[in-house]
């Protein structure tokens, strides 16, 4: 008689107990674990029908399914800074085996820095720079190029919608994809993407809380709970409750995201998760700047809160993800999921300029401040559905790695970016900050432009081995991306693209430590998205009659497994060229745009993470652009020396330098240290060469002791200078880095 099992592939070897606690750790003593299931959709249940033997179980001739076997299980991403798998190249792919730069935060990494929130991740990756948008939501650039107001940002490889305020309770590990990618990922992708991985059930009985008491009396509970409900399924329920006073900018953030999933490891499996953060706090919206030679000098302390206290920042989000993942007998795998989700932002907050005569010289506590209204409200509505298929086979006696598949988004998104009333006339002083001034929203209901956008998507990639140590890549994905915009004044646009990208490489593996690589890359910018037509009107006409912008990246560079595979290195040089950017037609400037702009960023890119010895842990990420240049524009110098940025300038957000250190070591089995760097050079705002915004460093540190296996008591410092610098810029203001902060977080496991 069959076993069992007979339709079901072998599992992985799992622990009979939690993992050790991170102090605990030491190379050798890792523990083994199941690696995480991907989601996976019930609507093609129709594929498991197809391939499931039809001879019935017990009965003569049955036969043993396909059993995968891997060499060396997987490690948490809780428990080491190291990753050498990335679903971030859409299948769950080596590093190595990406010919592109790849920076991977894992929930240690995060855990030991106290990032809560996802800013603070993208603030200590090489080459993110911020720009403070006027919309209340952060335009993030990568190597000087804009990752397309958060549109180039995913959650499990799929969309994430732009508008709400990120934590990271429910992340995994976040990856960074440097270069374009759009044969990955569609359009937009210039600088590269940033995928956050969701946590997934375990095979394993493991839970973990923390509570984390800070200044500005914060007060954060989460709590990581997985249950193994059977032999192959299992429950996992992350939740978060967070508030904080923040000397006057207040938040309090609520979110919980359970996921269940069945047939883990076997031949068809399934999960649905759910989704919800919510986020209530008060907008830091600018600081206005002096200048000292044109160098920004900022002058109130980053801590003080200078906003009504009526202003409100309050964001959104929540999805359902219905996932399936068939497995097929000859090693090819089906991952399919369903997301549908709903987003919203409503920004309410004061604008803070200096009362007429201010000068660097003059300014004291008495120092007028005025409050300007802003205001911005929207929502989207993103429906995905996604299937990506991978194997690996021989064919033509070649070894092939195929990766393939389709997208499909819809996204029904309500703007209005101009939400803001009548102006109060309630000013304060430099000396009274948080002083509980308050207005009574008189706003009414808004007047939405509405905005509908439809991508369909279809990519195949290629690895094919030439020989033991020589792999070429290839790769190709057609978009069909339409959109339609209707404003409260009756003005609609429209915009459809057809739009190819290619990606080609080469990998030189000579050992199982080392691999060499250089890659081509493309990626496209739509004229279409909710930020350019959240306001539509005859001046954006020109706008959507503008073809899309196009973008090429060149890498060369080679990864590293080094210390006995304890930590991994990559370093990479790479030119990075949008070479048909929009600019104004001098001719017909009402009435269109010319493609005719062209700019580009040359540099190093280094990423370090590891294990130095089994004591010492280390995570670095550098990036060097020392050459970065708008190469054509037509864009005429201002008078005054001032305005945007002209042919032959450097971008502006792209300082020449940045990144971080991180580093902790176990002086002893109970007592760990760290302490880490971030730092950025000097930069232009987008828009005012005039401008600089001084290069800064800050300094953190970190002290942990484990009273015993399960629980560990950490105390860290952030900012530890209390450095005042300028780190979101605006052609006007500027927003300031965090002020000095500690923390005391007790964890435990059980």
């Amino acid at each position: 008689m069959a076993k069992k099992h007979t339709q079901r592939l072998k599992k992985h070897p799992r622990p009979t107990q939690a993992p050790a606690t991170p102090l605990a750790l030491h190379a050798g003593t890792d523990k083994a674990l199941l690696p995480l299931g991907a989601l996976m959709l019930a609507a093609s249940m129709g594929s498991w029908a197809q391939t499931t033997s039809a001879t019935p179980e017990g009965a003569a001739g049955a036969t043993l399914s396909t059993i995968t076997v891997r060499e060396k299980a997987q490690i948490q991403s809780k428990d080491t800074l190291q990753v050498q798998k990335t679903t971030i190249g859409k299948g769950n792919q080596e590093l190595r085996d990406i010919p592109q730069s790849v920076t991977v935060f894992t929930e240690r990494l995060m855990a030991d820095r106290n990032q809560d929130d996802f800013r603070e991740v993208l603030r200590t990756t090489a080459g993110v720079t911020f720009q403070a948008g006027e919309t209340g939501e952060e335009d993030v650039r990568l190597r000087g190029f804009s990752l397309g107001q958060a549109g180039d940002i995913y959650i499990d490889g799929m969309k994430d919608a732009p508008l709400y305020e990120r934590d990271t309770f429910n992340n995994d590990r976040i990856e960074v994809l440097k270069g374009s990618a759009s044969m990955l990922f569609g359009k937009g992708s210039t600088g590269g993407v940033v995928n956050q991985v969701n946590k997934a059930p375990l095979l394993i009985d493991q839970h973990e809380a923390s509570y984390t008491l800070g200044t500005g009396q914060q007060h954060r509970l989460t709590g990581d709970f997985n249950f193994k409900t059977g032999d192959d399924d299992a429950f996992r329920v992350n939740a978060l409750l967070h508030n904080a006073e923040n000397f006057g900018a207040g938040q309090q953030k609520s979110g919980i995201a359970p996921t269940y999933s069945w047939g883990i490891g076997t031949r068809d499996e399934f999960s649905v998760g759910l989704y919800y953060l919510d986020v209530q706090g008060k907008p830091l919206y600018n600081h206005p700047w002096f200048l000292k030679n044109g160098v920004i000098a900022p002058s109130l302390p980053a801590r003080n809160y200078y906003g009504l206290n009526s202003d409100y920042l309050n964001t959104s989000a929540q999805y359902v993800t219905l996932g399936h993942i068939h497995r097929f007998d000859d090693n090819g795998e089906l991952k399919t999921r369903l997301r549908h989700g709903r987003y919203e932002r409503d920004l309410w907050a004061s604008a803070i300029r200096f009362a007429a005569g201010t000068t660097i010289d003059n300014i004291n506590d008495r120092t007028v401040i005025t409050r300007t209204p802003k205001g911005r409200v929207g929502t989207s509505d993103l429906t995905q559905l996604q299937s990506d298929y991978t194997n690996s086979f021989q064919w033509l006696g070649q070894k092939h790695d195929l990766i393939a598949g389709a997208d499909l988004y819809q996204d029904d998104a309500k703007r209005n970016q101009n939400f803001a009333g009548t102006a109060s006339g309630i000013n304060t002083t430099v000396g009274s900050p948080n002083n509980g001034d308050w207005r009574a929203d008189t706003r009414g209901a808004p007047a939405y432009n509405t905005f509908t956008a439809r991508n369909l998507g279809l990519y195949v990639q290629d690895t094919m081995a030439l020989t033991q140590t020589v792999k070429l890549v290839a790769g190709l994905r057609y978009d069909l991306f339409k959109a339609s915009y209707h404003s409260s004044t009756n003005l609609d646009h429209a915009r459809s693209d057809g739009l190819w990208s290619p990606r080609v490489g080469a990998l030189y593996q000579p050992s199982d430590v080392a691999s060499y690589y250089v890659s081509y890359g493309t990626s496209y910018n739509t004229s279409g998205d909710t930020y350019q037509f959240a306001n539509p009107s005859a001046a954006t006409a020109k706008t959507a009659n503008t073809d899309p912008e196009k973008s090429r990246n060149l890498e060369i560079g080679g990864k590293f497994e080094i210390f006995e595979k304890r930590a991994s290195l990559g370093i990479a040089a790479f030119y990075s060229e949008k070479y048909n950017e929009r600019n104004t037609d001098p001719d017909t400037a009402s009435q269109q745009q010319l493609l005719s702009g062209k700019r580009h960023a040359a540099g190093i890119e280094v990423n370090f993470a590891g294990r130095i010895t089994p004591q010492w842990e280390v995570f670095f990420n550098h990036s060097w652009i020392p050459n970065a240049k708008i190469d054509q524009s037509n864009v005429v110098l201002a008078a005054n020396g001032g305005g945007a940025q002209v042919q032959g300038d450097r971008p502006g957000l792209t300082p020449k330098q940045s990144g971080s250190l991180w580093s902790t070591y176990a002086v002893t089995p109970k007592v760990r240290l760290g302490a880490g760097l971030n730092y950025r050079g000097q930069q232009n705002p987008e828009g005012a060469r005039n401008v600089t915004a001084d290069s800064f460093v800050t300094a953190d540190a970190m002290a942990e002791y484990s009273l015993d296996d399960k629980t560990s008591l950490k105390l860290n410092i952030s900012n530890l200078t209390n450095k005042l610098y300028a780190d979101t810029l605006y052609r006007g203001f500027y927003a300031p880095g965090a002020a000095r902060s500690v923390q005391l977080t007790l964890k435990s496991r059980f």
